[in-house]
């Protein structure tokens, strides 16, 4: 099995040089400012921890799997070690007020992390992320004193957290939750109902769990406005943070899964639990959307760590496994047969992994930046960031964990029928990167938002922002002839997605079926286009770098040949894309339910 190295070199070149992190530190306000020794520092010791803690752990956690008895839930061997070294050297708290123990640095510093921890180990990596959604919901709307009660100990990694919204009826339409809050004369509410599908509902990382959770108050308004968010604690504690009685909130189950076996999913039931309301009565999803849209940004980059992890299995096997002669003649004439990564079809599988994952980091980064300054910016800065998010989230979600699937499906590939067999770890990559296209909203829920909501809702403005800033690029480097390659086919694409939208929009006009036919499609395209002026820029950078005479340039002319491919073999997909949104949606709706199979 490949033993999974951080990607340093590829991060470092991401954030320093294409998103030039030190000038966008500096324009922050309210958070600290890293310059680029503390960036490094936080990168190299985050990638020491992800290799030798987190990584050994994995397949062994795949094998072993959580075990409930009882109501409880005990997780893989070694799990509950490392989250304690994780809490005790304070990367739960790394982009978290100081206040509350928290080192208060910007929320993209923590995205490094992430990736790392989410390659080395997806399921273990997902205790320490739910942590944050009661931090997140706290932070947003609780009190002083819900934040001074609750905030210490999950920053400190003494309590966990969960996400509570899902209901075995109802799914992403959050709309129809049954669970109950009920008025106690204390201020505390009841609240009575199960959830399901919640990750580390239950386990035994930490002492207690602090779960989020979406109810509806007795005579709330149906639907979406009459939903309210609490915090509802596993043990209740006293004013020094000591835990009293348990509350009744408990483990029914955990699900037998296809993958991501060492992170427990729980069917949670609530039985009369006392929960405290946080903001207002009925306003629990405005609170919600922006742990979601967060969160859809990490899970968007799951795609990026379950492909990372991936490409470098393949990419060593296909170093070492010798097969056939290459095309050309030998390359490895005092050897039987040649290394595999010498036949174009393997390259071809390699280069597919390597230009997607390294366009979907890039964009990634891009938009944690754009959550600070969201976040931290000023308010001109603030009000553009938060334009570009909403139209890029869904994109990035739907988009990089799709194609993270493709290339954790190549790495198997790459391998032959090794890649199929488990002690070679492709398929549990495979296995545990399927996920991502599910949870926080399948691709055809963020397609539906990108294309009815984002696009449509906004008649086309949160589209135009971005249209227009690729415009600008490829005006100021098409000048230049060595760029050309890269602009031409991204201008063109370019001027394609309005036009895409007008084509789309105008049939939604007598049909409003058309938006649901086309949106997948449609937000598989704007993913290539995305990944494309990320590309670009990546490519102009390289070929600076080259030109300067930069000392090792290797790098930046693998960068460069990437880009290359990229443009040549992956970006025509993009065409397709766009005929097939552009079609009738009739034939999609023409056939009745009984009438798709005739058995």
């Amino acid at each position: 099995m490949s033993h999974y190295q951080a990607p340093v070199r590829d991060i470092q070149f991401v954030i320093h040089e294409l998103l030039n992190s030190e000038t966008h530190y500096q324009s922050l306000s309210n958070c600290e400012q890293p310059g680029q020794e503390l960036i490094d520092d936080i990168l190299v010791n985050g990638a020491k921890f992800a290799e030798q803690v987190v990584a050994p752990l994995n397949q062994s956690g795949d094998e072993e799997g959580c075990r409930f008895e009882g109501g409880d839930v005990q997780t893989p061997a070694g799990f509950k070690q490392a989250f304690a070294q994780y809490a005790e050297a304070g990367w739960l708290g790394l982009s978290l007020p100081e206040q509350y123990g928290g080192q208060n640095l910007p929320g993209s510093c923590a995205m490094m992390m992430g990736e790392m921890t989410g390659s080395a180990n997806h399921a273990w990596s997902m205790y320490g992320g739910l942590s944050q959604a009661p931090v997140t919901c706290l932070l947003t709307a609780g009190s002083e004193e819900q934040k001074n009660t609750y905030l210490p100990h999950l920053i400190s990694g003494r309590w966990g957290g969960t996400m509570c919204l899902t209901e075995a009826h109802c799914g992403s339409d959050v709309g129809l939750i049954r669970t109950k809050a009920k008025s106690n004369d204390d201020g505390s509410y009841s609240l009575s109902g199960t959830k399901i599908f919640i990750s580390g509902g239950e386990h035994d990382l930490t002492e207690n769990i602090i779960h989020a959770v979406l109810a509806r108050v007795e005579g709330a308004p149906s639907g979406t406005k009459g939903i309210s968010l609490f915090i509802v604690p596993k043990f209740h504690s006293d004013e020094n943070g000591n835990l009293t009685e348990r509350n009744a909130v408990h483990c029914g189950s955990i699900e037998k899964k296809m993958g991501l076996k060492g992170s427990a999913t729980c069917v949670m039931n609530f039985d009369g639990a006392t929960g405290y309301l946080v903001g207002e009565e009925n306003s629990g999803l405005e609170v919600m959307f922006k742990i979601m849209n967060s969160a859809r940004i990490g899970t968007a980059l799951q795609g990026v760590s379950m492909g990372e992890n991936s490409f470098q299995g393949a990419l060593n096997y296909a170093r070492e496994r010798t097969q056939m002669r290459a095309l050309t003649g030998p390359a490895n004439p005092d050897g039987e047969a040649d290394p595999i990564i010498e036949h174009p079809d393997v390259r071809r599988m390699l280069l597919t992994q390597k230009a997607l994952n390294e366009g979907s980091r890039a964009l990634i980064y891009w938009l944690a930046q754009l959550v600070d300054q969201s976040k931290y910016g000023n308010e001109e800065n603030a009000r553009a960031a938060d334009d570009l998010l909403s139209l890029l989230t869904p994109i990035a979600k739907a988009f990089c964990t799709e194609v993270g699937v493709e290339v954790t499906n190549l790495g198997i590939q790459v391998l032959g029928g090794h890649g199929y067999i488990r002690d070679n770890g492709q398929e549990q990559i495979a296995r545990d990167a399927r996920i991502a296209t599910l949870y926080e909203g399948t691709t055809g829920i963020q397609a539906l938002d990108l294309l009815g909501r984002k696009v449509m809702g906004s008649q086309g403005t949160l589209l135009r922002n971005f249209t227009k800033r690729i415009h600008k690029f490829c005006e100021a480097a098409g000048n230049n002839e060595a760029m050309k390659p890269f602009i031409e086919p991204l201008r063109t694409l370019n001027k394609q997605w309005g036009e895409l939208t007008m084509a789309i929009g105008s049939k939604a006009m007598s049909d409003p079926n058309e938006v649901g036919a086309a949106s997948v499609d449609y937000t598989m395209f704007s993913g290539y286009v995305a990944l494309a002026y990320m590309w670009a820029q990546m490519a102009q950078l390289a070929q600076q770098k080259i030109a300067e005479g930069v000392e090792a340039p290797e790098f930046y002319q693998a960068k460069l040949a990437t880009a290359e491919f990229y443009f040549q073999r992956l970006l025509p997909r993009a065409d397709s894309h766009s005929k097939a949104a552009e079609a009738s949606g009739k034939a999609m709706m023409a056939l009745s339910q009984d009438a798709f199979a005739f058995l």
